[in-house]
Protein backbone atom coordinates (compact mmCIF):
# COMPACT_ATOMS: atom_id res chain seq x y z
CA UNK A 1 0.00 0.00 0.00
CA UNK A 2 1.46 3.34 -1.07
CA UNK A 3 2.17 5.75 1.81
CA UNK A 4 0.61 9.18 1.43
CA UNK A 5 2.74 12.26 2.15
CA UNK A 6 2.05 13.99 5.48
CA UNK A 7 1.21 17.64 4.95
CA UNK A 8 1.66 20.14 7.74
CA UNK A 9 -1.51 21.93 8.72
CA UNK A 10 -1.54 25.52 7.50
CA UNK A 11 -2.10 28.14 10.17
CA UNK A 12 -2.65 31.48 8.40
CA UNK A 13 -4.29 33.01 11.48
CA UNK A 14 -1.20 32.32 13.57
CA UNK A 15 1.07 34.03 11.01
CA UNK A 16 -1.22 37.06 10.83
CA UNK A 17 -1.36 37.31 14.64
CA UNK A 18 2.45 37.01 14.87
CA UNK A 19 2.87 39.78 12.29
CA UNK A 20 0.46 42.07 14.18
CA UNK A 21 2.22 41.41 17.49
CA UNK A 22 5.64 42.11 15.94
CA UNK A 23 4.42 45.38 14.44
CA UNK A 24 2.92 46.52 17.75
CA UNK A 25 6.06 45.46 19.68
CA UNK A 26 8.26 47.36 17.21
CA UNK A 27 6.12 50.48 17.57
CA UNK A 28 6.29 50.22 21.38
CA UNK A 29 10.08 49.74 21.43
CA UNK A 30 10.55 52.65 19.02
CA UNK A 31 8.38 54.83 21.24
CA UNK A 32 10.35 53.83 24.36
CA UNK A 33 13.63 54.72 22.63
CA UNK A 34 12.70 57.87 20.73
CA UNK A 35 10.17 59.56 23.03
CA UNK A 36 12.27 62.03 25.09
CA UNK A 37 9.50 62.33 27.71
CA UNK A 38 10.48 58.95 29.15
CA UNK A 39 13.72 60.65 30.20
CA UNK A 40 15.73 57.45 30.71
CA UNK A 41 18.73 59.39 32.01
CA UNK A 42 16.62 60.57 34.98
CA UNK A 43 15.39 57.00 35.51
CA UNK A 44 18.99 55.80 35.68
CA UNK A 45 19.96 58.63 38.01
CA UNK A 46 17.23 57.86 40.56
CA UNK A 47 17.08 54.05 40.25
CA UNK A 48 19.67 53.39 42.96
CA UNK A 49 19.29 56.62 44.91
CA UNK A 50 19.18 56.40 48.70
CA UNK A 51 15.62 57.75 48.88
CA UNK A 52 14.28 55.12 46.47
CA UNK A 53 16.23 52.25 48.05
CA UNK A 54 14.98 53.23 51.52
CA UNK A 55 11.44 53.20 50.14
CA UNK A 56 12.04 49.79 48.58
CA UNK A 57 13.35 48.45 51.90
CA UNK A 58 10.27 49.80 53.70
CA UNK A 59 8.05 48.11 51.12
CA UNK A 60 9.79 44.76 51.61
CA UNK A 61 9.60 45.02 55.41
CA UNK A 62 5.92 45.95 55.28
CA UNK A 63 5.16 43.08 52.88
CA UNK A 64 6.93 40.50 55.04
CA UNK A 65 5.38 41.74 58.30
CA UNK A 66 1.84 41.98 56.86
CA UNK A 67 2.09 38.49 55.35
CA UNK A 68 3.37 37.09 58.67
CA UNK A 69 0.41 38.62 60.52
CA UNK A 70 -1.95 37.40 57.80
CA UNK A 71 -0.61 33.84 57.92
CA UNK A 72 -0.67 33.48 61.71
CA UNK A 73 -4.12 35.01 62.03
CA UNK A 74 -5.34 33.26 58.87
CA UNK A 75 -4.43 29.81 60.23
CA UNK A 76 -6.31 30.57 63.44
CA UNK A 77 -9.37 31.85 61.61
CA UNK A 78 -9.36 28.84 59.26
CA UNK A 79 -9.26 26.42 62.19
CA UNK A 80 -12.04 28.37 63.88
CA UNK A 81 -14.18 28.09 60.72
CA UNK A 82 -13.64 24.32 60.73
CA UNK A 83 -14.23 24.00 64.48
CA UNK A 84 -17.24 22.26 66.01
CA UNK A 85 -17.60 25.25 68.32
CA UNK A 86 -20.46 27.45 67.07
CA UNK A 87 -19.12 30.61 68.75
CA UNK A 88 -15.67 30.15 67.18
CA UNK A 89 -17.20 29.51 63.74
CA UNK A 90 -19.41 32.60 64.05
CA UNK A 91 -16.56 34.89 65.16
CA UNK A 92 -14.38 33.67 62.29
CA UNK A 93 -17.19 34.11 59.77
CA UNK A 94 -17.92 37.65 61.00
CA UNK A 95 -14.24 38.62 60.81
CA UNK A 96 -13.87 37.33 57.25
CA UNK A 97 -17.19 38.93 56.24
CA UNK A 98 -16.15 42.31 57.63
CA UNK A 99 -12.61 42.51 56.28
CA UNK A 100 -13.37 41.02 52.86
CA UNK A 101 -16.53 43.05 52.47
CA UNK A 102 -14.97 46.49 52.83
CA UNK A 103 -12.27 48.10 50.64
CA UNK A 104 -8.72 47.87 51.93
CA UNK A 105 -8.21 51.59 51.29
CA UNK A 106 -11.12 52.41 53.59
CA UNK A 107 -9.72 50.10 56.29
CA UNK A 108 -6.32 51.80 56.02
CA UNK A 109 -7.92 55.21 56.39
CA UNK A 110 -9.84 54.00 59.46
CA UNK A 111 -6.59 52.88 61.09
CA UNK A 112 -4.92 56.13 60.07
CA UNK A 113 -7.69 58.21 61.66
CA UNK A 114 -8.25 55.93 64.66
CA UNK A 115 -7.51 58.82 67.03
CA UNK A 116 -10.65 60.58 65.77
CA UNK A 117 -12.64 57.60 67.07
CA UNK A 118 -10.57 56.81 70.18
CA UNK A 119 -8.34 59.77 71.19
CA UNK A 120 -6.88 57.68 74.01
CA UNK A 121 -6.52 53.92 74.39
CA UNK A 122 -7.26 52.16 77.66
CA UNK A 123 -8.69 48.83 78.82
CA UNK A 124 -11.93 49.01 80.84
CA UNK A 125 -13.00 45.79 82.58
CA UNK A 126 -16.16 45.53 84.68
CA UNK A 127 -15.61 46.32 88.39
CA UNK A 128 -11.93 47.08 87.77
CA UNK A 129 -10.10 50.40 87.26
CA UNK A 130 -9.09 51.30 83.72
CA UNK A 131 -5.72 49.93 82.63
CA UNK A 132 -3.53 52.30 80.62
CA UNK A 133 -4.51 55.64 79.19
CA UNK A 134 -2.25 56.59 76.31
CA UNK A 135 -2.89 58.80 73.27
CA UNK A 136 -3.96 56.68 70.29
CA UNK A 137 -1.47 58.41 68.00
CA UNK A 138 1.36 57.33 70.28
CA UNK A 139 0.39 53.66 69.85
CA UNK A 140 -1.10 53.56 66.34
CA UNK A 141 1.71 55.28 64.46
CA UNK A 142 1.73 55.55 60.68
CA UNK A 143 3.66 52.30 60.41
CA UNK A 144 1.35 50.53 62.87
CA UNK A 145 -1.72 51.75 60.99
CA UNK A 146 -0.29 50.48 57.70
CA UNK A 147 0.68 47.14 59.22
CA UNK A 148 -2.68 46.63 60.93
CA UNK A 149 -4.61 47.57 57.80
CA UNK A 150 -2.66 45.26 55.51
CA UNK A 151 -2.15 42.36 57.95
CA UNK A 152 -5.71 42.14 59.26
CA UNK A 153 -7.18 42.40 55.77
CA UNK A 154 -4.81 39.76 54.43
CA UNK A 155 -5.74 37.37 57.25
CA UNK A 156 -9.33 37.24 56.01
CA UNK A 157 -8.25 36.11 52.53
CA UNK A 158 -5.59 33.69 53.77
CA UNK A 159 -8.09 32.12 56.18
CA UNK A 160 -10.28 31.09 53.26
CA UNK A 161 -7.28 29.83 51.26
CA UNK A 162 -6.01 27.74 54.18
CA UNK A 163 -9.50 26.43 54.95
CA UNK A 164 -9.91 25.36 51.31
CA UNK A 165 -6.54 23.57 51.46
CA UNK A 166 -7.46 21.68 54.64
CA UNK A 167 -10.88 20.72 53.27
CA UNK A 168 -9.26 19.40 50.07
CA UNK A 169 -7.58 16.59 52.03
CA UNK A 170 -9.76 13.51 52.07
CA UNK A 171 -11.56 13.06 55.40
CA UNK A 172 -10.50 9.42 55.43
CA UNK A 173 -6.98 10.61 56.28
CA UNK A 174 -8.28 12.12 59.51
CA UNK A 175 -10.27 9.00 60.35
CA UNK A 176 -7.22 6.80 59.73
CA UNK A 177 -5.06 9.03 61.97
CA UNK A 178 -7.70 8.95 64.74
CA UNK A 179 -7.89 5.15 64.50
CA UNK A 180 -4.11 5.07 65.12
CA UNK A 181 -4.59 7.15 68.28
CA UNK A 182 -3.10 10.42 67.01
CA UNK A 183 -4.35 13.58 68.69
CA UNK A 184 -6.24 16.17 66.69
CA UNK A 185 -3.36 18.65 66.80
CA UNK A 186 -0.83 16.01 65.74
CA UNK A 187 -3.10 14.82 62.94
CA UNK A 188 -3.36 18.36 61.67
CA UNK A 189 0.39 19.00 61.91
CA UNK A 190 1.70 15.67 60.62
CA UNK A 191 -1.04 14.43 58.26
CA UNK A 192 -3.38 17.17 57.03
CA UNK A 193 -1.23 20.30 56.63
CA UNK A 194 1.62 18.63 54.67
CA UNK A 195 -0.93 17.42 52.10
CA UNK A 196 -2.90 20.65 52.14
CA UNK A 197 0.24 22.69 51.39
CA UNK A 198 0.08 21.64 47.72
CA UNK A 199 -3.24 23.47 47.48
CA UNK A 200 -2.34 26.33 49.83
CA UNK A 201 1.08 27.37 48.51
CA UNK A 202 0.15 28.64 44.97
CA UNK A 203 -2.56 31.09 46.11
CA UNK A 204 -0.49 32.18 49.14
CA UNK A 205 2.37 32.95 46.74
CA UNK A 206 0.01 35.01 44.62
CA UNK A 207 -1.17 36.82 47.76
CA UNK A 208 2.45 37.64 48.68
CA UNK A 209 3.07 39.11 45.23
CA UNK A 210 -0.20 41.00 45.42
CA UNK A 211 0.71 42.27 48.91
CA UNK A 212 3.98 43.70 47.61
CA UNK A 213 2.04 45.86 45.15
CA UNK A 214 -0.80 46.58 47.59
CA UNK A 215 1.63 48.23 49.99
CA UNK A 216 1.52 51.20 47.60
CA UNK A 217 -1.93 51.98 49.06
CA UNK A 218 -0.37 53.01 52.36
CA UNK A 219 0.97 56.09 50.59
CA UNK A 220 -2.40 57.63 51.60
CA UNK A 221 -1.12 57.43 55.20
CA UNK A 222 2.09 59.24 54.20
CA UNK A 223 4.19 56.16 55.06
CA UNK A 224 7.41 56.32 53.06
CA UNK A 225 7.25 53.04 51.16
CA UNK A 226 8.44 52.82 47.55
CA UNK A 227 5.60 54.70 45.84
CA UNK A 228 5.40 57.45 48.44
CA UNK A 229 9.18 57.87 48.28
CA UNK A 230 9.11 58.54 44.53
CA UNK A 231 6.07 60.79 44.99
CA UNK A 232 8.09 62.92 47.41
CA UNK A 233 10.86 63.19 44.81
CA UNK A 234 8.70 64.09 41.83
CA UNK A 235 6.70 66.58 43.91
CA UNK A 236 9.98 68.45 44.23
CA UNK A 237 11.54 67.86 40.80
CA UNK A 238 8.37 67.60 38.65
CA UNK A 239 9.89 64.52 36.91
CA UNK A 240 6.72 62.47 37.42
CA UNK A 241 6.96 59.89 34.62
CA UNK A 242 10.65 58.94 35.11
CA UNK A 243 10.13 58.51 38.86
CA UNK A 244 7.03 56.37 38.32
CA UNK A 245 9.09 54.24 35.91
CA UNK A 246 11.70 53.83 38.67
CA UNK A 247 9.00 52.50 41.00
CA UNK A 248 7.69 50.14 38.29
CA UNK A 249 11.20 48.79 37.63
CA UNK A 250 11.65 47.88 41.28
CA UNK A 251 8.15 46.39 41.61
CA UNK A 252 8.80 44.25 38.51
CA UNK A 253 12.22 43.16 39.76
CA UNK A 254 10.93 42.05 43.17
CA UNK A 255 7.79 40.36 41.83
CA UNK A 256 9.98 38.43 39.36
CA UNK A 257 12.13 37.17 42.24
CA UNK A 258 9.03 36.23 44.21
CA UNK A 259 7.69 34.34 41.17
CA UNK A 260 10.91 32.33 40.96
CA UNK A 261 10.74 31.56 44.69
CA UNK A 262 7.09 30.53 44.38
CA UNK A 263 7.97 28.17 41.51
CA UNK A 264 10.58 26.31 43.56
CA UNK A 265 8.36 26.26 46.64
CA UNK A 266 5.47 24.76 44.66
CA UNK A 267 7.83 22.17 43.16
CA UNK A 268 9.07 21.24 46.63
CA UNK A 269 5.59 20.65 48.05
CA UNK A 270 4.44 18.87 44.87
CA UNK A 271 6.95 16.05 45.45
CA UNK A 272 5.19 12.71 45.32
CA UNK A 273 2.18 14.05 43.45
CA UNK A 274 3.87 14.45 40.04
CA UNK A 275 3.47 11.62 37.62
Amino acid sequence: MEELPILRRRRPGQWVLTLVVLLLASALIQSLITNPRFDWSTVGAWLFSKTVLNGLLATLELTAAAMAIGLVLGVGLALMRLSDNTVARTISWLYIWLFRGTPLLVQLLFWGFISALYPTLSLHLPFLPAIGNVPANAVITTYAAALLGLGLNEAAYLAEIIRAGIVSVDHGQTEAAESLGLSRARTLRRIILPQAMRVIIPPVGNEAISMLKTTSLVSVLAYAELLYSVQIVYARTYQTIPLLIVACVWYLAVTTLLNVGQHYLERHFAKGSRR
